[in-house]
């Protein structure tokens, strides 16, 4: 379908930064005011993923590719029910959408969704500014035109270090999923878990990471991030996963408590906030990061393989490597670009999580693979092998 992309907007829209910066261009989407913490993301597509991944809760989204909109929005190719941003930051909106599968434009969505965008500033200046400087609290209007005014209530914003984001988000109750991926499976032999049970603990997570799990033949409950250990296991799981998520680990004691009760006694795989909650429960300690690592385009280098994987990511903290090797942890990929920790698995116990997005969505498959790690050690109460791993990537080829 095609369609215009813009109703041709001149209504005036500031963004402005808890340092002084404010940046003026056009409004597009809603209108009114929002806060969040500033960030950016350095994907060339996938804006509608983003858009509606609940990691982003809280957050004014920056796209530093330069023109958005072009594809428009389908109901199909979204990770939860609605746009969890705080406000999207763009160069400039397609002047027309064009996608056999779209049935809107992006500023309709936005209008849709009560969510502002901003368009026509330099988001390499923006980009630059927050490299430099780090992510920071800000605040995007239409009705506040002041820059003064706009520049007081971003330093008065609340910060996201601390921040619990996570019950916004969340599920309210128990619910099963069943859906797969449909006309987009990958190529390749599945590792299937034909008769396996995961409960997984719903802590924002991205519909892509519970569609692969269907996809391979796994009958997934989601649950609470608050259950308690003991109502976990009255599932009689065959293995836990961890969701991704928004905000600081650090303050989601009421998350890693139930890992702390369940590590050991089921195999258990964290992906994003999840590897960040499973680490904080075997000791390890995390950390905000400068500007966060957001996009689709990041090396990580596998320990076990030897393998680089170009991974999708969306993480502003990490977890600290010594006190994860205290606690029992080994590490088992690293960032290429700081060096930060990626992934680890436990020392003796059927336990292992990766900090980026190996169901993608968007980004790159290369990681794919984990999950059929995860199917192999539901099976063997063991993380595969670096050998093994080689062996489950090469089926995904």
């Amino acid at each position: 379908m095609t369609g215009p992309a813009t109703s041709e907007s001149t209504t005036v829209a500031k963004l402005a930064l808890e340092d002084g910066a404010v940046f003026t261009g056009r409004a597009f989407g809603a209108a009114g005011t929002s806060e969040g913490e500033v960030v950016f993301n350095t994907s060339m597509t996938g804006y509608q993923e983003i858009l509606t991944d609940p990691s982003y809760k809280g957050q004014i989204v920056t796209m530093t590719y330069p023109l958005i909109g072009n594809y428009g929005i389908n109901s199909t190719d979204v990770e939860s029910r609605r746009p969890h941003v705080a406000g999207l930051v763009i160069k400039e909106l397609a002047p027309a959408y064009s996608n056999y599968r779209a049935d809107r434009s992006l500023d309709e969505y936005l209008r849709q969704n009560n969510i502002i965008g901003i368009e026509g500033i330099d988001t390499r200046a923006l980009t630059r500014r927050l490299r430099t400087a780090g992510a920071m609290r800000g605040v995007l209007s239409t009705e506040i035109l002041d820059d003064a005014q706009l520049v007081d209530r971003a330093r008065h914003a609340a910060q996201m270090a601390g921040a619990d984001w996570v019950q916004a988000v969340k599920p309210k109750r128990q619910y099963e999923w069943d859906e797969d991926q449909g006309d987009w499976k990958l190529a390749g032999e599945l590792n299937r878990g034909d008769g396996l049970h995961v409960v997984a603990l719903d802590c924002g997570a991205k519909n892509n990471i519970l569609r692969h799990l269907v996809e391979r033949g796994v009958k997934v409950t989601v649950l609470p991030p608050e259950t308690t250990a003991e109502e976990i296991l009255k599932h009689n799981p065959d293995g836990l996963f961890v969701s991704n998520g928004p905000g600081d680990p650090a303050a989601l004691d009421y998350a890693v408590k139930p890992l702390k009760g369940t590590i050991g006694k089921v195999p258990i795989f964290g992906i994003c906030l999840g590897h960040q909650l499973l680490a904080r429960a075997v000791g390890a300690d995390t950390y905000k990061l400068k500007f966060g690592h957001r996009g689709g385009n990041q090396p990580v280098k596998n320990l076990d393989t030897g393998r680089v994987e170009i991974t999708s990511q969306n993480h502003g903290f990490a977890v600290d490597p010594k006190s994860l090797e205290a606690g029992g942890g080994v590490i088992t990929h690293v960032n290429l670009n700081d060096g930060t920790v990626e992934g680890f698995r436990h020392k003796s116990l059927p336990v292992f999580s990766v900090q980026y997005h190996p169901e993608a969505s968007p980004g790159p498959h290369d990681a794919a693979y984990l999950f059929d790690a995860f199917v192999e050690m539901m099976r063997t109460k063991k993380p595969p092998s670096g050998e093994r791993l080689k062996q489950l990537q090469s089926m995904r080829a």
